[in-house]
């Protein structure tokens, strides 16, 4: 049976790490004979200005009709988004109204570093040990991102207010899915949270606690999310496993989590929800690289890696394209942001030639 990907280019370097996303996908489906039906649709500040809305309602009905959907990142130079209006800005009309309409309360993004990529890291070498394998999983779709929210301006700029809300289905929900994935991968969870001070933060350790009495088998523990943070920059390996946090938190410490891998380029991710969900880098559209083909394709490629396992439930098309990218580094090839004085220029890929690369290999 045909499958329908929506794929949303986004804007600047969108377009680019995209193509070379679509080229991997067109290599494993015909390695696995798949059929799959491909509909482009616009997205982000350009549909704006072309469309009048960063999520139009045609786009709308692409994804609708997707089993799922690709999205590239999304925002235009400074001086182009200032003349967005703010309620139209795509963060707020087309970003947040994405995960809401298909409810992709489940955000993955890997943190994977293995020792022979250490060098990209700008921790130590001994900090990075035998490599980094963390999956943070967010929750998307509650919070103070979703939360009813007073602008300053309404109130003469006196004060302003943004609600932070869970509830019990919200928090036990994403909870399961962390630990079935950390059942999965047989390794430890860890749950963040800011129990000491916030009441969102008790309730949230509450359930997932009362949640994990469900996974005997996994190993459990939990910790405040400024020490989170701290610990993430002395000892990352200790959390090899999973970690599962609540949005604005999880949103913080996923960019650190690039920081340790030396870019937000190694940064797929999966946004699933009950029915379908999207894919996309973590990273933004970089519009001062945009068009000059050296940016880094690798979270874009590792999220059509997500789209077949956690969309399509397609384990071996998943590894093999992971598999595919760790050779490409391993093999010693660089995109610019990884290269240093050492680095012979014959390894110093291209986004088109990295993207090139994998294809060849997966072939």
């Amino acid at each position: 049976m045909k499958k329908i990907i929506a794929v949303l280019e986004g804007d600047g370097i969108g377009p680019e790490i995209t193509a070379e996303g679509i080229k991997v996908l067109n290599a494993i489906t015909k390695k696995y004979h798949h059929d799959f039906d491909v509909v482009y649709a616009p997205f982000g500040a350009g549909a704006f200005f072309s469309e009048g809305d960063p999520f139009p309602n045609r786009t709308k009905e692409v994804c609708d009709t997707a089993d799922a959907i690709i999205k590239g990142p999304v925002g235009l130079a400074v001086e182009q988004m200032d003349r967005i209006p703010q309620e139209k800005r795509p963060e707020i009309a087309a970003i947040l109204p994405l995960r809401r309409r298909y409810n992709t309360f489940i955000n993955y993004r890997p943190v994977r570093l293995p020792k022979i990529l250490a060098s990209f890291s700008p921790l130590r070498p001994q900090v990075i040990g035998a490599g980094i394998d963390i999956m943070m999983i967010r929750e998307l779709v509650g919070g103070s991102y979703f939360g009813e929210k007073t602008e300053g301006q309404l109130t003469r700029m006196e004060y302003s207010i943004d609600e932070c809300k869970y509830s019990n289905e919200e928090v036990r929900q994403v909870a399961h899915a962390a630990f079935d994935e950390a059942r999965r991968r047989k390794v430890p969870l860890t749950n963040v949270h800011k129990a000491n001070v916030l009441a969102t933060g008790r309730f949230w350790k509450a359930i997932v606690e009362d949640v994990a009495k469900e996974y005997p088998d996994i190993e459990y523990r939990s910790i405040l999310v400024d020490n989170a943070a701290f610990q993430l920059m002395i000892n990352p390996r200790q959390f090899n496993g999973v970690m599962l946090l609540e949005n604005m938190q999880g949103d913080i410490l996923t960019d650190q989590a690039g920081g340790i891998l030396g870019s937000l380029g190694l940064m797929p991710s999966a946004c699933i929800g009950p029915e379908k969900g999207y894919v996309e880098p973590a990273h933004g559209s970089a519009p001062d690289i945009a068009g000059k083909n050296c940016a880094n394709p690798y979270s874009m490629i590792g999220s059509v890696a997500f789209l077949f396992d956690k969309c399509f439930g397609l384990q071996d098309e998943a590894n093999d394209i992971w598999n595919a990218l760790f050779t490409v580094f391993g093999q010693g090839y660089r995109t610019v942001e990884f290269v240093v004085p050492s680095t012979p220029k014959n390894k110093i890929l291209s986004t088109s030639a990295f993207g090139n690369l994998v294809v060849s290999i997966i072939t």
